[in-house]
């Protein structure tokens, strides 16, 4: 049996001489490359992203979303029970007109004022279930925002479907005025021989609905409209009242304002 022959452990080089042995016989080394030259062993930095606060987020967003439901079901039970009440009641306001006004003495000086007016005003209630019950009134005229007086009524109750004469006398007595007060009244006292009147009503009044009665509630009575003529002699004079116009609106104070 023939012998194999295996091919030599270490190669021929081309003159039939073995090649030298490097490194102990391992492979031969090569350049290092830019992972080696700068630690390749190593890990790689990777930033970490910041933790997700997932829980407190959640609870957040629970309390928001339960405080907008709160206030929606409060908001929609209230609307329910004023359309309710408003089906079952009707609630309309009071309304005030004046019925007459006299002058019956306005004496102008250069400082100052003596005025005396007799007022009747009469007050509605259209409601068939509400009843108004009011404090007592305070009254002031004015002209051309100078006062030219002021009076009050008493405190009434306004029954149902009511309607009411208040009869009452408003004053000024030696009231003390600006020159620029005294210069705009003898003005218009001048050129057009009457002067233009405003009336104001303030007071609170509560709602009673059966055995229920709300808290107080200021309003204001504004009428406009109104032109007087002074008296020449002892005779009273009495003020145009036909085209006269009374609104009423409510005086709600927060704070320091009143709206």
């Amino acid at each position: 049996m023939a012998d194999r022959v295996y091919p030599a452990a270490k190669p021929a080089t081309a003159n039939g001489t073995a090649a030298p042995v490097v490194n102990g016989g391992a492979n031969p080394a090569f350049p290092a490359n830019k992972a080696q030259l700068y630690n390749a062993t190593r890990p790689t930095y990777r930033p970490q992203p910041p933790p997700r606060r997932k829980h407190r987020r959640s609870c957040c967003c629970c309390c928001c979303l339960w405080t907008t439901f709160f206030i929606i079901t409060i908001v929609l039970l209230a609307a329910i029970a004023g359309a309710i009440f408003w089906v079952l009641y009707r609630p309309q306001r009071p309304s005030f007109s004046v019925s007459s006004l006299q002058v019956s003495q306005f004496n102008l000086t250069s400082t100052k004022l003596v005025s005396k007016f007799n007022l009747t005003v009469i007050a509605r209630n259209p409601n068939k279930k509400v009843t108004f019950i009011y404090d007592p009134i305070t009254i002031s005229f004015s002209s051309d925002d100078v006062d030219i007086g002021s009076g009050s009524l008493p405190a009434l109750t306004h029954g149902t479907k009511n309607v009411t004469t208040l009869r009452t006398v408003v004053s000024s007595s030696g009231q003390n005025l600006d020159d620029s007060a005294v210069s705009a009244l003898r003005s218009k006292l001048k050129n057009k021989k009457t002067l233009p009147l405003e009336i104001k009503l303030d007071t609170k009044v509560k709602v009673k609905v059966g055995s229920l009665k709300t808290k107080k509630v200021g309003i204001r009575v504004k009428c406009n409209g109104i032109k007087i003529t002074v008296p020449t002699g002892k005779s009273p004079t009495k003020a145009t009242t036909s085209d006269v116009k009374c609104d009423v609106d409510l005086r709600i104070k927060i704070w320091k304002w009143t709206f």
